[in-house]
């Protein structure tokens, strides 16, 4: 059974939901899904995954949350190495610059990135839920 796992920081709900939706898609046979928030996350959740979804939103100027997701981030550069990879998040504004950036940086630490990045303005709407489901099964496929 291949082993996925979604994780996610969130400070308005946002990227949580948006988190829930990946879960949701890529709950597919003989897919295992494990979705957690950033603080109950380890390494070796990283380690022992065959696909990685993390979502972060946007934070000041246009970064990383930086208590819990930004060094756990750092944590994961080599775990990160060759695994399946989708990258989501949320917005208020700015040009999603961060995602950009967490791509390049993903993609450097050796992430096989399997999809596009998906960002959303603010509160996901029907549309974006479906987007986010559509990336969970990708990142489930792949």
């Amino acid at each position: 059974m291949k082993e996925l796992v979604v994780i996610y920081w969130s400070g308005t709900g946002n990227t949580e939901s948006m988190a829930n939706a990946v879960a949701e898609g890529a709950r597919i046979d003989d897919v295992n899904v494990k979705l957690m928030n950033v603080s109950e996350a380890k390494v070796e959740d990283i380690e022992n995954a065959d696909a990685v979804g993390l979502g972060c939103p946007s934070m000041g100027a246009e970064q990383l949350e930086e208590s819990e997701m930004e060094p756990f981030v750092d944590s994961i550069s080599s775990a990160i190495k060759g695994k399946k990879l989708v990258l989501f998040g949320s917005y208020g504004w700015g040009n999603g610059e961060w995602m950009e950036d967490w791509e390049e940086r993903m993609t450097g630490y050796g992430a096989n990135i399997v999809d596009d990045c998906l960002i959303i303005n603010n509160t996901p709407d029907d549309e974006g839920i479906e987007k986010c489901k559509e990336l969970g099964e990708t990142l489930a496929k792949a």
